[in-house]
């Protein structure tokens, strides 16, 4: 297959995340949207190291560390939310200001 079918991929995926992330008010659903963004550029990684430098493997390196700290992050995001849901009984974004009183 061409790098291009790839990189379209990664594209859509990357917009589709920063629409997400954009548009939607309940924090669970920009937190899918981050990892969206967050996989598409974890395809860049791989896809150009296969195309550019195909005996190394530093692009899965970096793939497989962003994988790992993007799991932390939803980690430590989802605890966060679950915080928030125990405080003020919603994840909404909107209702985030409830929590200042």
């Amino acid at each position: 297959m061409k790098m291009e079918y790839y990189l379209i991929v990664s594209t859509i995926m990357f917009f589709a995340g920063v629409y997400g992330f954009f548009t939607r008010r309940n924090t669970l659903a920009i937190l899918i949207s981050v990892e969206l963004i967050l996989n598409a550029t974890d395809i860049n990684f791989a896809v150009f190291n296969r195309f550019l430098f195909p005996e190394g493997m530093e692009g899965h390196f970096f793939a497989l560390f962003s994988i790992a700290i993007s799991a932390a992050e939803t980690a430590v995001a989802i605890a966060i939310m679950i915080n928030i849901y125990r405080n003020i009984r919603s994840i909404q974004v909107r209702n985030l200001d409830d929590l200042k009183h």
